[in-house]
């Protein structure tokens, strides 16, 4: 780390740049660790936040807000002067003084998204840290019988928000048509967050073209009902969620196809969100986020 008094010598937007380098380098450090348990932070690091955050005070460019964040963090930092060697816990004690993971990881990001802002750096949704590369598998908790079909999601970030989506609701596999963004593209990689890799998935051809059936099945053979998110349908809040089934979710620009709408209305048929605005319409991902929510709540019932 280069010592305070060479950064309080730099111009003002490369000092914050670089103290946004340490305090983004710890926040991910910090995130990373809560999945390890492993060591993050000596006493001279943590020592090293509190007086950046002292220094960003002297400058009288930010607002009081940002001044109270840096004032406050400054204050959390220094109930510690020695190491945090393990952060399994939320509150851990060093040295009979209580310290508050969450908030000591609040204040790093904190610090970290308002010298960004500052100078002209904001992160992106798929910048943000998270325990990405870390998740397990074994942890998921999955409800059987639970399936999705995407039929031609064509943007990569909405293919990467689906997944995230169904791992945090239980889905079992998720089923791709083959004119779908690829799962391994590294944008739809960034908004999955990680769970594209702990989440089964299969691009294929679901459905026959000659009768609409399709090849999931239960143990006893039997065909696993299917139902569409799409409009014109019964609304989200008297739907009947089936235990296990298939969800189908269409194009954003064209919904579900034709051929696999009509297999929908055979079975279950369509589950849709009632929408009150002038646009009356939600981006794909948010609208199958309502939707996996709806169902698993009817599943745990």
């Amino acid at each position: 780390m280069i010592p305070l008094y060479k950064l309080e010598k730099l111009p003002r937007i490369q000092k914050l740049r670089k103290i946004a380098k340490y305090f983004s380098f710890a926040d991910n450090r910090l995130n990373m660790a809560v999945e390890k348990s492993a060591k993050i932070f000596s006493g001279n690091e943590i020592l090293f936040f509190a007086d950046a955050a002292k220094l960003l005070l002297k400058d009288e460019l930010f607002s009081s807000e940002a001044k109270k964040v840096f004032s406050d963090a400054a204050e959390i930092f220094l109930l510690n002067n020695t190491s945090i060697d393990n952060i399994s816990i939320n509150d851990i004690s060093i040295d009979n003084v209580s310290i508050n993971i969450s908030l000591f990881h609040r204040a790093l990001n904190d610090i970290k998204h308002i010298l960004l802002t500052e100078t002209g750096k904001d992160q992106a949704d798929w910048d943000f840290t998270d325990s990405a590369g870390f998740l397990d598998p074994q942890k998921r908790q999955i409800f059987d019988g639970m399936f999705v079909y995407m039929e031609d999601i064509r943007s990569p970030f909405n293919v990467g928000a689906m997944f995230r989506t169904a791992e945090s609701f239980g889905v079992e596999k998720i089923f791709l048509s083959s004119f779908c963004a690829d799962p391994n593209h590294v944008r739809a990689q960034r908004t999955a967050m990680g769970c594209i890799d702990i989440i089964p998935w299969e691009k294929c051809e679901l459905f026959s073209k000659e009768n609409n059936s399709h090849k999931i099945f239960d143990n006893e053979n039997n065909s696993i009902p299917v139902f569409a998110l799409e409009t014109g349908g019964t609304s989200i809040n008297e739907f009947q969620f089936p235990r296990r089934g298939l969800l189908i979710a269409g194009s954003e620009e064209l919904g579900v196809s034709p051929r696999v709408l009509a297999a929908a209305d055979a079975s279950l048929g369509r589950v849709s969100i009632p929408c009150y605005g002038v646009k009356a319409s939600l981006n794909v991902s948010v609208a199958f986020g309502i939707a996996m929510q709806a169902w698993a709540q009817a599943v745990l019932k």
